[in-house]
């Protein structure tokens, strides 16, 4: 027998979830015909056969996660294999001309081993518990019957809890690690942009602003080393775009947004807001991000306290436009207004530098036309 294991999918993703079987076991194979699709943190991915085979046993079923490095199949044959992966995933890559688009994920690790004596275990069996990720209040973290009880009784009164599966798991790993590592503090400010056109790009226009910001105060275009207490300031400004979708929360990123013309920076985005309805944007480029944009006004709300997600140190938030009655040139007039939340990372930005960005922002967004 000769195991074909889960290859490395790039960039360092630890698992994948199996989300359909395309080869039943018994099935005659080809080399490069498409055994399964998985799903990583944020891309769905075809698996092709390494060789021609018979595939003997499938490892898991549609919803399991698998980590890198573990079976995924057997195929069939008198060869006495030791499970090393027989195949690996061809990578596509793109020309220097093409956009390139990232998603800032958290290092994930796989969950750990419950610890539990035999006759809890053998509780959590009759009671139908899952112990994979209950925390247990024994010594060392062990695992009580006290717990399965508990357990138990909530699944009873509420239903099973719904394990989160792709995007929102990696999405719970980043808040998580963002809660813990990053020191945020959140400046709240309105501009006014009253002298825009109709039918300005509202996209365009805040990218516009932050690449300006940026330019203006380096200091929030930087990644952060929380354990070498270290930070980069990049040139090149990589931004990354929150995309809500029924899946979950997504933020490709468009490179270098400070060299590139607003049509160029408009076909990309448009480009991405396509690979991420379809799930096509392969691992290898869902990593850069320098800083992050979160335009929740098209949905609702006006202010808000947006996460930063190590190792970048700053994200900017825009709420609903509206029209505000506020005081000009000493009249009282109304005018249209955007309002917007910076939250940074006090650890690597200084109050004055997030306020000098926050400035430029403004000053840009101000402006009657950026063409």
């Amino acid at each position: 027998m000769k195991y074909f294991k889960l290859p490395d999918l790039g960039e360092g993703l630890p698992e994948a979830e199996i989300v359909e079987w395309k080869i039943n076991e018994g099935d005659q194979v080809k080399a490069d015909q498409i055994l399964a699709t998985v799903e990583t943190a944020k891309a769905i991915i075809e698996i092709p056969s390494p060789q021609d085979g018979v595939i003997a046993h499938l490892f898991g079923q549609a919803g399991d996660t698998i980590h890198t490095g573990e079976p995924l199949l057997e195929f069939a044959g008198e060869e006495d294999d030791s499970g090393t992966v027989v195949g690996e995933l061809k990578r596509e890559t793109s020309s220097a001309a093409d956009d390139d688009f990232f998603i800032g994920a958290a290092p994930s690790t796989r969950a750990h081993s419950q610890q539990m004596t035999p006759a809890v275990r053998s509780l959590a069996n009759r009671l139908n518990v899952d112990t994979e990720n209950l925390k247990g209040s024994g010594r060392n973290g062990q695992l009580t019957s006290d717990d399965i009880e508990r357990m138990a009784k909530t699944d009873r009164t509420h239903g099973k809890a719904a394990p989160l599966r792709g995007v929102r798991k990696q999405m719970a790993r980043n808040m998580a690690l963002a809660h813990a590592e990053v020191v945020p503090v959140t400046l709240h400010e309105d501009a006014d942009i009253n002298g825009w056109a109709a039918g300005e790009d509202i996209t365009m226009r805040l990218i516009h602003a932050i690449a300006a910001g940026c330019k203006a105060e380096p200091a929030l275009n930087t990644w952060f080393d929380g354990q070498q207490l270290a930070r980069r300031v990049l040139s090149q400004i990589n931004l990354g775009v929150a995309v809500d979708t029924e899946k979950g929360l997504f933020v490709p990123v468009l490179r270098d947004i400070g060299n590139r013309s607003l049509d160029n920076i408009r076909e990309g985005l448009n480009r991405l807001r396509q690979d991420v309805i379809e799930r096509t944007i392969p691992p290898s480029e869902l990593q850069g991000g320098s800083i992050t944009l979160s335009n929740f006004g098209t949905i609702a709300g006006r202010y808000a306290s947006p996460i930063v997600v190590p190792p970048t140190v700053a994200i900017l938030g825009a709420g609903v436009i509206r029209d505000q009655v506020m005081p000009v040139a000493g009249e009282i007039a109304i005018r249209r207004v955007m309002p917007l939340s910076l939250t940074f990372d006090h650890r690597a930005a200084t109050g004055g530098e997030a306020a000098r960005f926050m400035r430029a922002v403004i000053n840009d967004l101000a402006k009657e036309s950026i063409s």
